[in-house]
């Protein structure tokens, strides 16, 4: 998932210091005459403050990050910031390219605690840097150019607490009411599962119960205690439709992939599963055990793998 989700980031970033660096460049050329007097540099600010699309604040710095006039945005002048340190804020730690211009990496603002992130331009005089143009931008007000990440199909082991992980042989599984009932339980669940819309369902095998979300509905989720996953009646509150025809998971799988499930919840006292997802228009299956490390399977690998890949030869 890293990978995929720092390349979407990478891309927007790139998109918006398209959008943002030339306009930028013309303001600091415009701030150059002006920086050694504060009435005269923060008149250029205002006068150029719309044409940096999507900025919060503009503002001036010397080359140690103190500022030289107050801030400018769509109202006016804010007050106060004229002598302002900001020095110690991250983006004045990054190192500027030798081009002139930086895009930060987003961070919290110290007013409004919102993310944020700024934009800084070298400010010349006769070659000589003098120092930034800064523009402050909140991240709910910039565009969304890059698409959306997909969530990688690869296995991915994700873990948990160091400190169950450490008492994992001094417990043992304790027989719950699902688990008793465990047959009847995934009957339903397949049922909702390839004939009544549910496309995502959580299992929580400990506590005796399913968190389920459907198409007709997927905003809100319901639960399933161990009353409901007892009584295939159940199934009458959820109408009847077609398997949806986009979804990764075949509708002869999912059976299997809950017959699997119930064989890791059974398979081992010491190390078994607690919890347990299915989606079927991402193709995943997770896994959460006793020793409280998860993984993230495609449903064909983990179709794939048997109960002697995770609990070795003995299980």
């Amino acid at each position: 998932m890293q990978a995929i989700w720092k390349e979407s980031i990478y891309l927007q970033r790139e998109q918006l210091a398209r959008i943002l660096r030339e306009p930028l460049a013309l303001v600091a050329e415009q701030c150059s005459p002006a920086w050694s007097n504060r009435e005269r540099l923060e008149a250029v600010l205002i006068q150029y403050f719309n044409s940096v699309p999507y900025c919060t604040n503009l503002y001036c710095l010397n080359s140690d990050g103190i500022q030289i006039c107050d801030n400018v945005n769509k109202y006016g002048i804010t007050k106060d910031y004229f002598g302002r340190d900001r020095s110690s804020r991250p983006y004045m730690k990054e190192s500027v390219p030798n081009w002139g211009f930086l895009l930060s990496d987003a961070y919290i603002s110290l007013m409004e605690h919102l993310p944020s992130l700024t934009a800084l331009q070298i400010v010349s005089d006769d070659g000589r840097i003098v120092g930034y143009l800064g523009a402050d931008f909140d991240l709910r007000n910039l565009p969304v150019t890059a698409a959306l990440y997909k969530e990688p199909e690869t296995w991915r082991q994700i873990k948990g607490d160091p400190s169950i992980r450490r008492q994992v042989f001094q417990q043992c599984r304790i027989e719950s009411p699902m688990d008793r009932n465990m047959e009847q339980a995934l009957s339903i669940l397949e049922e909702l599962l390839t004939q009544r819309g549910v496309f995502q369902c959580q299992m929580h095998f400990s506590s005796c119960q399913a968190t389920i979300w459907t198409v007709d509905d997927p905003f809100r989720y319901r639960i399933l205690d161990h009353e409901a996953l007892s009584d295939p009646d159940i199934c009458l509150v959820f109408p009847s439709q077609p398997y949806a025809a986009d979804a990764v998971i075949p509708a002869q799988d999912i059976g299997r992939i809950l017959e699997t499930l119930r064989s890791l919840r059974m398979a081992d006292e010491n190390i078994y599963l607690r919890m347990s997802s299915i989606n079927i228009f991402n193709g995943m299956v997770s896994l959460t055990f006793s020793c409280d490390g998860s993984h993230y399977m495609h449903y064909d690998e983990f179709l794939a793998k048997n109960t002697s890949f995770w609990f070795g030869m003995a299980a």
